[in-house]
């Protein structure tokens, strides 16, 4: 069985932990936080075993970062690139229940939870995070880093930028993208291309502000 470190002592590593542990696929060593001296010993009943710049002290283990924001998560990969964490072996989590045909793809790194349909020639990118029951339909795309909040619903031919953020329930029609570290407000329908960097919300959705993602980054 492979071994497992979890990057983030979150919600979303709770989520991902409850996968792996009813797929069986890894044993899990720990979980590493740059907030570890306020995070209790054990979390979700996993040893808590230091900060993120210890992963060099498991030098075997999978790895996976469970930071629920994507401009987060892309920090984070960025910087164990950057600091000389060679040889990472990122691992990807599905659970059972996703409809996952052949000519799917699902990349490194990601977190696809329950519920979640894919149809035909989907592409799900490296660190994306896929929530509960959302529907990907025909030939859509979801660039790396990008997070899908519960319910999302996808037209065919969609395009999800890196790094975006869609909440729960909203729509996207055919044949749209929604850009680059764009965000999408819960319930939205989307019915136009969301430029890069902007946040769109009600129905039908449109821009409510553009935001300083540079300054966040």
């Amino acid at each position: 069985m492979r071994e497992l470190i979890v990057l983030g002592a979150s919600g979303l590593a709770r989520e991902a932990l409850a996968v792996v542990r009813e797929a069986g696929t890894h044993h899990v060593l720990g979980i590493l936080d740059d907030a570890a001296g306020r995070v209790p010993p054990t979390y979700d009943g996993v040893r808590v075993l230091g900060r993120i710049a210890d992963l060099q002290r498991y030098p075997q283990a999978e790895v996976l970062v469970c930071v629920g924001s994507g401009i987060a998560r892309e920090r984070i990969v960025g910087w164990l690139a950057e600091t000389g964490v060679r040889g990472i072996r990122f691992a990807t989590v599905v659970d059972p229940s996703v409809r996952n045909p052949a000519r799917c793809r699902i990349g490194l790194g990601s977190i696809v939870l329950a519920g979640v349909s894919l149809t035909a020639d989907v592409t799900v990118g490296d660190h994306v995070v896929v929530m509960p029951n959302v529907t990907l339909t025909h030939d859509d795309s979801l660039e790396d880093y990008a997070t899908l909040a519960a319910g999302v619903a996808l037209g065919g031919g969609v395009t999800i930028g890196r790094g975006a953020y869609l909440g729960m329930n909203c729509s996207v029609m055919p044949d749209t993208r929604v850009g680059t570290r764009a965000v999408v407000g819960m319930g939205a329908v989307v019915l136009d291309d969301v430029p890069d960097n902007e946040t769109w919300a009600g129905v039908p959705a449109r821009a409510i502000s553009a935001r300083a993602v540079e300054a966040a980054s």
